[in-house]
């Protein structure tokens, strides 16, 4: 079977882009996502996003995946759910596991945006039950309603990390404490604000040394670090917790792509190796483009822009946008993207961003 434009991945990225080109073209997309709903993050996502309008500022995350699951839906964009791409081949040749069966679809144009997984930590007892990633508590949390515990430790002061634990405490959890090797918190401070005015303690300067327990996690122990990151004998806290949550940050999804033998680079500053792309989000390979976490770990707001710029990318390339009109447009998405990446937190992200797109050119 043959298909104008597909896209692996169903997260914000991937939605972003199908409503893009779908607006131009119907029924010209499909979107494939393994999962048996689309949305991908946005539907954990519960609290509020922030700002700009553009960005939908004051509205919940799981309000916006739901606005463009429907404008997909509207739109005509082809979803199939349940379905595994498994391999990407040469002349955009994509296999899909499906029903029980493999498919090969033939694109004019493939978008991968499978997104990112969460790192590990390893420590002894790391394997008990009730270690976790921070990621698979909140969607045990906010999507399946199910709490992962009743005594919760976070390792990690990032935004996921300060994010998840408001939202379990809200959820009715305790959040016995947040375990940061750092000296200062990660997350941004309107987060980081409300887990502490709750009553949640930070831990700086402190990493996970342990976790005990007959057969799950019955308790933490943890323990200041020195310069060097290394546990000082002597400093160790025992914690009461029936669950460890990871939140150690996360790493771009890229396995199709190197299949495909798209050039990579390591850029830590994104999350670790990931795919070289050009300014139109085009990868080194003519014709396969990526979005989102795969081409770099951001947030959501940075997802959705990204695969904005490649379906306009995607729709210029199959002339359904004449050249203009398409970089009048593309211009003032960079121009966002811009915006999102400054300040504090962002300007790391912007530099590595700019050699990813160098790299991509030079390609």
């Amino acid at each position: 079977m043959t298909r104008d434009v597909v896209i692996i991945g169903g997260g914000p990225a991937g939605l972003s882009a199908a409503i893009e080109i779908a607006r131009l073209a119907p029924g010209k997309v499909l979107l494939i996502d393994e999962n048996k709903s689309p949305g991908g993050q946005l539907f954990k996502q519960i609290h509020k996003f922030f700002g700009s309008k553009m960005h939908d500022a004051g509205v919940r995350g799981i309000d916006i995946g739901k606005q463009m699951l429907a404008d997909a839906e509207k739109l005509g964009v082809e979803i199939w759910l349940d379905s595994a791409v498994i391999g990407l081949f040469p002349d955009k040749k994509v296999a899909v596991l499906r029903d029980g069966t493999t498919l090969t679809v033939d694109a004019r144009r493939v978008l991968v945006c499978t997104g990112a997984s969460e790192n590990a930590i390893s420590f002894p007892g790391w394997t008990l039950p009730g270690v976790m990633g921070a990621g698979a508590a909140q969607t045990m949390t906010n999507v399946n309603r199910v709490l992962p515990g009743q005594k919760i430790l976070m390792v990690g002061s990032g935004n996921v990390g300060v994010i998840v634990s408001y939202q379990l405490v809200q959820a009715g959890a305790e959040v016995v404490g947040i375990v940061e090797a750092m000296p200062r918190i990660g997350a941004y401070g309107v987060h980081a604000s409300k887990v502490r005015r709750a009553g949640v303690p930070f831990y700086l300067g402190h990493t996970i040394v342990r976790a005990e327990g007959e057969g799950q996690v019955e308790l933490a122990v943890i323990a200041a670090v020195d310069a060097k990151f290394r546990p000082i004998p002597g400093t160790e806290k025992m914690l009461e917790a029936d669950v460890v949550c990871l939140a150690a940050g996360l790493r771009p999804m890229t396995e199709l792509a190197w299949m495909r033998g798209v050039k990579h680079e390591y850029i830590p500053e994104l999350g670790g190796w990931m795919p070289l792309h050009n300014e139109d989000m085009e990868s080194s390979i003519p014709g396969i483009y990526v979005a989102g976490d795969t081409a770099g770990v951001e947030e959501a707001n940075t997802a959705i822009d990204e695969g904005r710029l490649a379906g306009v990318s995607i729709a210029q390339s199959l002339r359904l946008l004449d050249s203009a009109q398409a970089e009048a447009q593309k211009r003032e998405i960079r121009d966002r993207l811009t915006a999102l990446r400054q300040g504090p937190f962002g300007q790391r992200r912007l530099d590595a961003k700019k050699r990813i797109i160098e790299g991509g050119m030079c390609v």
